[in-house]
């Protein structure tokens, strides 16, 4: 008997990554937090963290520090989205990256006390920023695995730069082996001719991290603790220090400030849309075009210009979308045509027809093959299949059934001024021009409404729902009260032309 081939495992994901965010960010100057700030729909810690939890570590840190309760109740906030809950560390008042890790080592669950009281995990510990949002999961598996697979003591990531400027340089060995890092300032001219630049990320050995930093002091004019001061450490005890490189620097680029935040958000809606282009959706205008990175579009879409896709939205296949469309955390089915709109939370079914100039707020569905128009407004109405709410109208807090046709200019009145109230319109219901729904109220099936009725009371089903009043005309009434006006005068001029015995009264 022939014995099923056995499937390996997959490698396992790395001891822990440990995600720096205790920064202040002084210098995007504002009261939210700069690592908060969001591009492409997320965090700029939530791009970070969610690029190191799909390494499937076995411990997933951030450490944090300013604004600590508001840095560290976002993190937790994503643990369903990451699968995994981020574990939260604090930095203590030693400044530096070195006491940043140590105290995210500190917080690892699987860790044995190493020397000078240090945690001390076994594996491969990856540290990076929650400020590099651009930062794929599959650069740092590379840099794993070239760490294991060399076993190095450390391995730096680095990126290669036309202007390096700035940035501290990577000094090789003539093996290839990281040597050292200087920083621009106190570089020669020599090593500022390289170009291979330090990007602060790192793969380092567990133990090795943990006996590095119990020996890396503040002793130095900034008083910080250093990461980069592990590497030498590591190479005088014998350890290999190698680097993996990249020409794609906009995966190490952080933001600084919101002109590196704006360049950082351009640079994620441009490669959110070529990913999408190459997927199988048309974008007419990608300059004007903006597309968050959480949503998600079915092959054959078309987007037109000036149209912003955010959040959850999803789009379905064969639909178009925009121009001048805005669409938060809605859902549009296949087929769709939605056109200049602002819609957030809803639902819009395949086939289905919204626009121009439509305002769609929370908790709209829209059926297969329904129809939002012009100048409408809808706030939590279920609209059934085939039904058409076409021109100039507010509909909220609804139920309307199929296949009806809400006439231009109705309104359901659903708030009394304390409590919201429900209008429930039934199915192959015809609704005349400028009828009001005073809320509660509900309309059966196959019902009709006059032109202008105030509908007060229950419809039933099959029944015409009319408000009349007799109209009174008060005859000359513009020119006793309007003498002077053109419109009196073009009454005057029409009384005096019918007057009996004129020659257009006679002919």
């Amino acid at each position: 008997m022939t014995e099923s081939p056995v499937t390996p495992a997959p490698p396992a994901g790395p001891a822990a990554v440990i995600v720096l965010a205790a920064g202040a960010g002084t210098r995007m100057k504002s009261k939210t937090p700069k690592i908060l700030h969001q591009i492409g729909g997320k965090s700029m810690i939530g791009h970070a963290l969610a690029a190191a939890a799909a390494l499937d570590p076995r411990e997933l840190v951030a450490v944090v520090r300013h604004q600590r309760d508001l840095v560290a109740d976002h993190i937790l906030s994503l643990g369903e989205t990451l699968g995994a809950t981020p574990v939260i560390a604090d930095q203590d008042e030693v400044p530096g990256t070195g006491r940043a890790v140590q105290c995210g080592l500190g917080a690892l669950q699987t860790s044995d006390a190493g020397s000078g009281g240090t945690a001390a995990p076994s594996g491969t510990v990856v540290v990076t920023y929650g400020d590099v949002p651009l930062l794929t999961t599959e650069l740092l598996a590379e840099l794993v695995q070239t760490h294991e697979a060399d076993s190095n003591a450390v391995t730096v990531l680095t990126a290669l730069l036309e202007d390096p400027t700035g940035y501290g340089r990577i000094l090789r060995d003539t093996d290839g082996s990281v040597a050292g890092i200087v920083e621009h300032k106190d570089a020669t001219d020599a090593q500022r001719q390289v170009n291979e630049v330090n990007s602060g990320i790192y793969a380092f050995d567990g133990a090795v991290l943990s006996t590095a930093l119990a020996q890396v002091t503040t002793d130095n004019a900034q008083g910080e603790m250093y990461l980069t001061d592990v590497l030498q450490i590591a190479r005088a005890a014998g350890g290999r220090v190698a680097a993996v490189s990249t020409t794609d620097q906009w995966q190490v680029e952080g933001a600084n400030d919101r002109v590196q935040l704006q360049a950082l958000g351009a640079e994620m809606n441009r490669r959110t849309l070529q990913r999408h282009m190459r997927a199988g959706t048309t974008i007419q205008d990608p300059v004007t075009t903006w597309i968050d990175s959480t949503v998600t579009l079915e092959p054959d879409t078309t987007i037109l210009p000036n149209t912003h896709l955010q959040g959850s939205t999803h789009i379905g296949e064969d639909s178009v979308i925009g121009p001048d469309t805005t669409l938060v955390d809605t859902r549009v089915g296949i087929g769709a045509t939605v056109t200049r709109t602002q819609a957030t939370g809803a639902v819009i079914g395949d086939r289905a027809g919204v626009g121009p100039f439509t305002y769609i707020r929370p908790g709209t569905v829209l059926g297969e093959q329904g129809k939002i128009g012009a100048f409408y407004e809808t706030k939590n109405v279920t609209v059934g299949r085939g039904s058409k709410l076409s021109h100039l109208g507010y509909a909220g807090d609804a139920e309307i059934g199929d296949h009806t046709n809400i006439g231009c200019g109705n309104i359901t009145a659903n708030y009394d001024g304390v409590n919201k109230h429900r209008t429930v319109i039934g199915s192959h219901v015809r609704t005349s021009s400028n009828t009001v729904f005073i809320a509660p109220v509900t309309v059966g099936d196959g019902a009709y409404t006059g032109a202008g009725a105030v509908v007060r009371k229950d419809v039933p089903a099959g029944a015409l729902a009319l408000t009349v009043a007799p109209q009174r005309n008060t005859e000359g009434w513009v020119e006793d009260r309007r003498p002077g006006s053109p419109a009196a005068e073009a009454a005057a001029q029409v009384r005096l032309t019918h007057q009996p015995g004129t020659e257009s009264d006679n002919a």
